[in-house]
């Protein structure tokens, strides 16, 4: 079975109740989810890559949509499955994405 993966203008994460789950197919890292991850690191937010099916979906507690316009817009559906609000990743996701300085300090 295929694996979510992105669209043409956003990149899709799941939260699992501890930790980011990001889809484990063909990606391309956008700037927003290179931040996110980078500051989520930082933050010892725990991450991984997996294969997410919709076999997988009831077990994760949320998912996001992300692009250049925002770190982190709640996904409520996938296919025919609702899915939980995750109003405390869209918040992580947002503050990870905030505590990336704006310019590379002067060394």
């Amino acid at each position: 079975m295929a694996g979510f993966t992105e669209a043409t203008i956003w990149n899709l994460a799941f939260w699992d109740g501890s930790g980011v789950v990001w889809p484990d197919a063909d990606t391309l890292v956008g700037t927003t989810m290179g931040i996110v991850r980078r500051q989520l690191e930082r933050l010892g937010v725990p991450q991984r890559e997996e294969v997410v099916t919709r076999a997988d979906l009831p077990s994760l507690t949320g998912a996001v949509v992300m692009n250049s316009w925002s770190p982190g817009v709640a996904v409520g559906r996938m296919e025919a499955l609702e899915l939980p609000e995750a109003l405390e990743f869209v918040e992580l996701l947002h503050r990870a994405y905030g505590a990336e300085p704006l310019e590379l300090p002067c060394g």
